[in-house]
This record gives C-alpha cells, sequence and structure tokens, in this order.
C-alpha cells in the first residue's frame, strides 16, 4: 500500500525505498524533510498546471538534490549540485535505470538552482525546480490548497534553527511561473 501525505502518494518502488533509506541515514532531518516537501510541493504545482511529470524520477531528483552539501557525498572540487547530481545518477545507472532516465534526473538537480532555464526543459527538470522554490522561497506557495500545505508540514516540518535553509524566504507569490516547455 503507497504511502499517502495530503492525498498525495509517495511512488511504491524498490528505487524510491532505497532512496529514502539512504537520505534518511546519510542526512540531517532538516534536508531529508526539506527533500520530500520539494517532492510533494512539486507534485501538486504539477497537477495545478496540467504537468505529466514520472514521480518516480521527480522523486529521486528531490531526494538527492542536496546531497552534495554533505561529507561524503561532496568533491568539494565542484559545485554541490553537481556532486549531488553526479550520485543520483550513479545511484540510478547502478539500478538499471536507462541513461535518459539517469540524465533527465542528473539535469533536474544539476539546474535546480539555476533559474531561466529547467522551466523550458522537460517536466521532471521544471518541476523539480519548482518543488525546491516553492518550499525554499514560497513561489507559489500562497496558491496551495493550505489544508494540503498544512498535512505536509505536520508530516515533515521545517527546521527551526537559525541557519535552516529550509524556511521560506517569503510568503509566496500569487502566481505560479508559465512553463514554457511542451509536456
Amino acid at each position: 500500500m503507497p504511502e499517502v501525505i495530503a492525498g498525495l502518494e509517495i511512488p511504491e518502488t524498490a528505487a524510491v525505498a532505497e532512496a529514502t533509506r539512504l537520505i534518511q541515514e546519510t542526512t540531517r532531518p532538516v534536508i531529508y524533510h526539506h527533500s520530500r516537501r520539494a517532492f510533494l510541493f512539486g507534485v501538486i504545482q504539477a497537477q495545478q498546471l496540467g504537468v505529466k511529470a514520472d514521480p518516480e524520477l521527480l522523486y529521486l531528483a528531490a531526494m538527492f538534490h542536496d546531497l552534495g552539501l554533505l561529507t561524503p557525498f561532496s568533491e568539494v572540487k565542484q559545485r554541490f549540485e553537481v556532486d549531488s547530481a553526479d550520485h543520483a545518477r550513479r545511484f540510478l545507472l547502478e539500478r538499471s535505470f536507462s541513461p535518459a532516465a539517469a540524465e533527465t534526473v542528473w539535469t533536474a538537480i544539476a539546474l535546480h538552482t539555476t533559474l531561466g532555464i529547467p522551466d523550458r526543459m522537460g517536466p521532471e527538470i521544471a518541476i523539480t525546480q519548482l518543488g525546491i522554490a516553492t518550499d525554499v522561497v514560497g513561489i507559489g506557495l500562497d496558491g496551495l490548497d493550505p489544508d494540503q500545505v498544512s498535512e505536509i508540514l505536520a508530516a515533515h516540518p521545517r527546521g527551526t534553527s537559525r541557519t535552516s535553509s529550509c524556511a521560506p524566504t517569503s510568503t509566496g507569490s500569487r502566481t505560479v511561473p508559465r512553463r514554457r516547455t511542451a509536456t
């Protein structure tokens, strides 16, 4: 039976279960909860925009996107986004995902802090960034169902540390940026 939060299903695959365990065991709770919120907010945003994204790839991109912030996953020679993306690609390829799927997740993670490019790319890439931006800076948060947001935050609370990077820095925008990519 799939896990359901705020009416949204967490994909029920071996890779999702393994990635969830990996992130829970190797990162701080604030990163784990942020990653799950980013996935859930991304799913809601995709539904509102009528965008069809592969839920398993979207989940894996969300879960791995900040992994490069931490040792032993950070190479310190490249941007954390690239470290995160490299680890995600390796994870997918080692589990027999297609090279195309691994590249989609790699690109979604590598570009998640880049503005103006992901929204012109495939749905998993665009929605990964939008889900993360919804959680971190509140983009489109005002347009989400408050009950769903409350349920997501109850399941995956925000960090309370002053240095937590997972608290929105704004209350959100009233509009969601329009996607320019074909679905």
